[in-house]
């Protein structure tokens, strides 16, 4: 794509973690896109203005266009308010808030203001995920299995809010169900779910899914956040023509054992891309499917008390 003449003047809101691995080095990469400033107490290294909230921010730097929100998912709806009130495209790291009800009137309030928002599901744009799709197209699916198994202490350490209701495993485990309801072509839905959570946590730390679709015969999902040693994130897709596996989240696809060519880039990088089409257009990307499945896990499972969680192990 050709560059615009003039970058989107972008802000992140909140510099944590996925911040700083993901979004900071995508947005330097990316001539559509310039960081302009940080809404965050953290992040007096980045070379940018800072302020304590968007309207500051704002005020200091009049030619901020947009915001990514990167920020734990309590409490968005009071920051994309704010943007938008501020005349600001708004772009929001998954999941996208703490409840299904909140994510619901994201789309209407940018509607309403005139600006582009995008809810991201960033492993969608994981490399194999679209010639997966597409290879799929045409083939009866029989069997889905998804395994997503990592360890909390690697990719989360010590950030607490990871086990607030409605969240724990299901951080990652979001990921794959964003690519499942990518790859099908038919809605999908819970039928039954067992959750483990820890005796001292409020969020589960491992979970079992069955699922439906009139597009596949079967759908299961395993989900740990307390895996040692290899860390694990495939689906499975068996169909009556070839097995297809999405390894390591989706960057590596295999059919009949055999590797598929991919595209080059980065997740990150298609999701920004992404962005500045829909900013450029004016346009609202708000998918809650990947969501719903989570808030109907927890509706319909069944929890079971394990051992108590400990950052030490």
């Amino acid at each position: 794509m050709t560059p615009s003449v003039d970058p989107i003047a972008i802000a992140l809101v909140g510099v944590g973690k996925i911040a700083r691995d993901q979004h900071l080095p995508t947005i330097a990469a990316d001539p559509r896109i310039r960081l302009a400033g940080a809404v965050s107490q953290h992040a007096d290294d980045l070379g940018v203005p800072t302020a304590g909230s968007i309207a500051d921010l704002k005020r200091a730097v009049p030619e901020l266009a947009a915001i990514s929100i990167c920020t734990p998912p309590i409490g968005r709806t009071a920051l994309i308010r704010e943007a938008l009130d501020l005349g600001l495209h708004v772009m929001v790291e998954k999941p996208p808030a703490a409840t299904i009800s909140e994510a619901e009137g994201f789309a209407r309030m940018a509607r309403e203001a005139g600006r582009a928002l995008y809810l991201t599901w960033h492993s969608r744009e994981a490399a194999g995920v679209e010639p997966l799709r597409r290879w799929l197209a045409g083939r009866a699916i029989r069997r889905v299995a998804i395994a997503w198994m990592e360890d909390v202490r690697v990719w989360h350490p010590g950030q607490e809010w990871i086990w607030e209701p409605g969240i724990g495993v299901f951080d990652p485990g979001i990921n794959a169900l964003s690519i499942l309801t990518r790859l099908l072509p038919d809605p999908v839905t819970v039928h039954a779910a067992t959750l483990h959570f820890p005796a001292n946590r409020a969020a589960p730390i491992a979970a079992e899914l069955s699922l439906a679709s009139s597009a596949a015969d079967a759908v299961t999902a395993d989900f740990s956040f307390d895996q040692r040693g290899p860390q694990t994130w495939t689906i499975t897709v068996e169909t009556d023509a070839g097995r297809a596996i999405l390894h390591d989240g989706g960057a590596r696809l295999t059919i009949d054992g055999a590797d598929v060519a991919v595209p080059a880039g980065t997740e990150y990088g298609r999701l920004y891309d992404r962005f500045a089409d829909l900013v450029a257009r004016g346009e609202v990307d708000a998918d809650l499917a990947p969501f719903r499945l989570v808030a109907d896990a927890f509706l319909l499972g069944r929890r079971t008390v394990v051992d108590a969680f400990d950052w030490t192990g």
